[in-house]
């Protein structure tokens, strides 16, 4: 099974971090939105899209690359992100849809944030994703190889 996880990591590697647990069980390639081959797509069996969220949006790179994919009719994939605590809008799952993906799960955890104000506090969620939210990753990972 050839696996695929898309992600963007801005700022502390929270997103990254997620990715890389997910890697780790699924033998997935880790690519960057800019990275990605569109031609190459079909080859896999499951493909990850990731992203922190900012302003309650996924990271425009990865919508952007989502906008370029051609309809790709039942090819399974996963949502994943990370947050201080906003819920992103559906944007992201909607264009998936849009292209024929089968979205087969979806993983959220808290990331560390220091955007404008929170910077002079230290942020809020330090230390996320912690040990338990990479494990919960791992298991969300396991829990897609038996769909």
């Amino acid at each position: 099974m050839r696996n695929l996880i898309i992600y963007v990591s801005i700022h502390h590697g929270n997103t990254e971090k997620v990715a890389k647990a997910m890697a780790e069980i699924l033998s997935a390639e880790l690519v960057k939105p800019h990275d990605v081959d569109i031609t190459a797509l079909p080859k896999y069996d499951l493909i990850g899209f990731g992203s922190g969220i900012y302003f309650g949006k996924y990271h425009k790179s990865l919508l952007s690359l989502v906008d370029k994919l051609p309809v790709l009719k039942s090819k399974k994939a996963f949502i994943f992100y990370t947050s201080d605590r906003t819920e992103p809008n559906r944007e992201l799952k909607e264009k998936l849809l849009a292209k024929g993906f089968d979205i087969i799960g979806e993983f959220s955890c808290r990331g560390w944030d220091t955007w404008g104000p929170l910077k002079l506090i230290g942020g809020i969620s330090k230390g996320r994703p912690n040990k338990e939210d990479l494990e919960k990753a791992r298991n969300f990972a396991k829990d897609l190889l038996e769909d």
